[in-house]
């Protein structure tokens, strides 16, 4: 299975913010049988992250707030990539800056580092004060941000979309055009929980994020809507329990998918919809997964 240049041995991806920066599941699950892992949200500097209460779940997913708690650039490249490079499992570094700046200089350090496929740009988070969600939501922005990364990058570059939007293909269009390589479709959904009685957020924050089951059919349109926009591979995330909503997904037009709140419940998502995929496919006559690829029929 290939995304553009980067060759999976499967589908399936761990998303970030949901699986550490990777080697802390080492010891849970295998890595290897993973097509991928995309660590937390790397910054320039240190991030503290959100208040806590971090995670609220719903009825049918979860609210997170964690605002990007990480270690910053430097200390993932000394301290966890040279133990991800025993691993055959592809790593993807999540980028993410407070100014275009900062994005650039994030994927400026990484460049010099061994053991990473490609950098992943969040420009879609809605938990923290600035970045993020701002250059999500406007087509020139997101252009800006990811033209001011690939100037400095030569690895392969995936630009993670926002749902927050009127209308995500124009925002992938721009992407696309100012040099992503892929789409990651979708982040969060920003939403709330409060509790009655104290009038007060069930969340540090004030609001959060939403993810789960809850959301696929709502982000399976907007994977098709931006496979309509543009021409390059989309990464699908979304509530994916199972693998059948991987397919489903990749009927509309993705080329793999991240998987993300189901890990927080089983540790062993990944791998299990791994072993899933393989015998949904021989059930169901497919031979060769990625021909499943954008062959929704409207008609």
């Amino acid at each position: 299975m290939d995304v553009g240049a980067v060759h999976l041995a499967n589908p399936v991806i761990a998303a970030a913010g949901t699986f550490g920066y990777g080697i802390e599941f080492a010891e849970l699950t295998d890595l290897n049988r993973l097509g991928g892992i995309v660590v937390k949200g790397l910054s320039l500097e240190p991030m503290e992250g959100a208040p806590a209460p971090r995670l609220v779940p719903t009825s049918a997913g979860m609210l997170n707030a964690v605002g990007l708690q990480n270690i910053g650039v430097r200390r993932f490249i000394a301290e966890k990539l040279p133990a991800l490079r025993a691993y055959r499992t592809q790593v993807i570094a999540n980028v993410f800056g407070r100014t275009i700046e900062e994005y650039a200089e994030v994927a400026r350090h990484l460049e010099g580092a061994e053991g990473l496929a490609a950098y992943e740009l969040n420009i879609s988070c809605p938990n923290v004060a600035c970045g993020g969600l701002q250059f999500g939501s406007n087509p020139q922005m997101a252009s800006e941000v990811v033209a001011a990364v690939r100037r400095v990058a030569r690895r392969p570059l995936w630009v993670k979309l926002s749902p927050n939007v009127t209308e995500i293909g124009s925002i992938a269009k721009a992407a696309a055009e100012a040099g992503a390589d892929a789409l990651t479709v979708a982040n969060t959904y920003t939403a709330m929980s409060v509790e009655f009685r104290s009038r007060k957020s069930r969340l540090g924050n004030p609001s959060g994020g939403l993810s789960g089951p809850a959301i696929r059919p709502i982000t399976t349109k907007l994977v098709y809507e931006a496979h309509k926009a543009t021409a390059i591979p989309i990464i699908a995330l979304g509530g994916i329990e199972k693998a059948e909503d991987v397919l489903e997904y990749l009927v509309v037009g993705a080329s793999a998918v991240q998987i993300g709140t189901a890990n927080f419940a089983d540790p062993r998502a990944c791998e299990r919809t791994v072993d899933q995929l393989k015998r949904c496919c021989i059930e169901n006559n497919i031979p060769i997964i990625r021909e499943l690829t954008g062959t929704f029929r409207a008609d």
